[in-house]
């Protein structure tokens, strides 16, 4: 048989996902396994939202939609943008994707051609890299550091700008490390990215769930950067919505119809029921996103205060999102329950075999050293899965 795609052949799983469908397989096995592998809120779908994809359903609003969302969810996100970053978008311009992972792997696919470098900041989100490979280009990784702030400083990406650079891509706030750039950091990657005529992709999935004052969005820093900015936002994080798979990108006009054109080739359309469910979490006042956020504010603060009293591993306090990003440099070269610690890997599936926690190794986030956590937990399972770390790193 002749061989396949060597692109897709290339392309490595998900992490994230592997650790989290590892762990659940052996809870479904009867074993005793804490998760905190997937970013995804352990909340329900608020009522409001449900019952509107409901009344979708049984109005038989189940049919094709425009490939780049309905007019309605696109004017009710147009309108959420003018709220939150004073921001004016036409409907045209933003394009409805099912789930934001899918408008990142898009807007790739619609920015790049074949050899075109894209600036990771590393930590990055585990898909970018490969969703990079997957359109062709070539992922040019920066490391930050811990005394950084896991931030890309505007020295090492002046450094890492060739003639071949075609974007670079920031999360804000940070997955996995919880952080948010401050607009002076922003002001100063901004003005490069305009220097040098490149393109930013901005990921702000995150950008509600923030705990140390606002998210600053790139593209409200002037008219200029704006017109290189591709906003990625959606609905998975700040209402519970995982499932429902609605993510948008908002972005210049031209670059908003080559997406729309892709997508009408691919899925042709979101789930209709799940636009509608979408537009009246875009419309509805309700306080449910206010609890959620209060209660991971809640864990956040619990968490980082409890892992820099355990001996051996450290973090710094995430300002976003709902990751602790945690140091465990101090633990490599040691032997746990047998097994040499080499990186983070060996700690992770180490801690998943012996003390039946499941975390995320660094490493898939480009950053050796490091677990990442969500606590998109309850705080009885975070409780129970730190004193499980506690005792698992007593082992001599």
């Amino acid at each position: 048989m002749k061989p396949l795609s060597k692109i897709a052949c290339a392309i490595a799983p998900s992490a994230t996902l592997a650790i989290d469908a590892l762990a659940k397989q052996m809870k479904a096995d009867g074993i005793d396994v804490i998760g905190f592998g997937a970013g995804e809120p352990d909340f329900n779908t608020p009522d409001y939202i449900k019952q509107a994809g409901i009344a979708a359903i049984n109005a038989n609003k189940t049919k094709y939609t425009p490939s780049a969302g309905t007019l309605s969810l696109r004017e009710a996100i147009c309108k959420d943008i003018k709220k939150n970053l004073g921001l004016d978008y036409k409907p045209s311009q933003i394009c409805v994707t099912s789930g934001a992972k899918h408008n990142v792997f898009v807007t790739l696919q619609a920015l790049l051609n074949e050899g075109d470098e894209v600036i990771l900041p590393a930590p990055y989100w585990v898909t970018y890299e490969e969703a990079v490979k997957m359109a062709g280009g070539v992922p040019v990784i920066v490391e930050t550091t811990e005394e950084e702030r896991f931030k890309l400083t505007p020295e090492k990406f002046e450094a890492a700008i060739t003639d071949k650079t075609k974007c670079v891509i920031i999360t804000n706030p940070s997955n996995p490390t919880g952080m948010v750039y401050k607009r002076d950091e922003l002001e100063n990657l901004a003005a490069l990215i305009v220097k040098n005529d490149i393109y930013v992709i901005s990921d702000e999935i995150y950008d509600f769930l923030t705990y140390n004052g606002d998210c600053v969005s790139i593209a409200t820093l002037g008219d200029e950067i704006r017109e290189r900015t591709v906003i990625i936002n959606g609905v998975s994080k700040t209402y519970a919505m995982t499932g429902w798979r609605i993510g948008y990108s908002a972005s210049n006009q031209q670059i908003a119809s080559v997406i729309s054109n892709y997508l009408s080739h691919s899925t042709s359309n979101p789930a209709t029921m799940s636009q509608f469910a979408a537009e009246a979490a875009y419309t509805v006042e309700s306080g449910d996103k206010y609890e959620m956020k209060n209660a991971f504010d809640e864990r956040r603060r619990y968490f980082v205060d409890r892992v820099n009293k355990i001996d051996g591993v450290s973090c710094l306090e995430p300002d976003g999102a709902f990751y602790i990003f945690m140091n465990i440099k101090p633990q490599l070269g040691r032997t746990l329950y047998g097994t040499k610690i080499e990186n983070s890997v060996d700690f992770a599936s180490c801690l998943l075999k012996n003390g039946l926690v499941a975390v995320v190794p660094g490493s898939a986030f480009g950053a050796e050293g490091y677990l990442r956590w969500s606590y998109a937990a309850s705080m009885e399972n975070i409780e129970k899965g730190l004193d499980r770390l506690e005792k698992f790193l007593r082992e001599e």
